[in-house]
């Protein structure tokens, strides 16, 4: 595990799951065929949950969480980029969200609710997807060729305010 970033007290997290290589630079190559402005390829991934701003006392049970969840690799099926107006993002989506997916989502979910640590504004309606441009307007052409991803990286991240980038603070490998 990382430390947390010098002076942070009220670290922003969140669990993702992080794309290998080949698939950051399949997702790289749709972000050439969108407007707006392309998030940065070592940045893209899945959130599987947002957890906002959190006092660094936090972190051993986020840790904890972590080392807990379901421990499966997934395939994803990346077919079409889709559209969050109010947001102005544009975003790669999943032609069905595996059930696996879904799992590992509930199962955090739960798992957060039962520390206390769930977040208040997290709702059950959960749209996986990997953001690829902001400030876009929504995807002009639907030729996407397929991206397959064997999701086998779930990780605990903090977003530093002052830079943009992301850490992350600790990974597990899904088998």
């Amino acid at each position: 595990m990382k430390n947390l970033s010098p002076d942070t007290h009220t670290p922003r997290l969140f669990y993702a799951l992080w794309p290998d290589d080949a698939t950051r630079a399949a997702l790289a190559a749709w972000q050439t065929q969108l407007q707006g402005q392309p998030v940065r390829p070592e940045k893209l991934h899945l959130t599987l949950a947002f957890l906002g701003q959190r006092p660094a006392s936090d972190l051993p049970a986020l840790l904890a969480i972590l080392a807990q969840m379901p421990a499966r690799a997934m395939p994803l099926l990346f077919d079409h980029a889709s559209h969050f107006t109010k947001l102005a993002l544009a975003w790669a989506a999943l032609a069905q969200p595996s059930p696996a997916l879904l799992d590992l989502r509930a199962a955090c979910m739960r798992a957060l609710a039962q520390q206390a640590l769930a977040p208040r504004f997290e709702h059950d309606r959960f749209t996986p997807h990997v953001t690829l441009a902001r400030q876009a307007p929504p995807p002009a052409s639907q030729d996407f060729a397929p991206i397959a991803w064997q999701a086998r990286e779930l990780v605990l991240v903090e977003s530093l305010k002052s830079s943009g980038d992301y850490r992350i603070l600790a990974s597990r490998q899904l088998a």
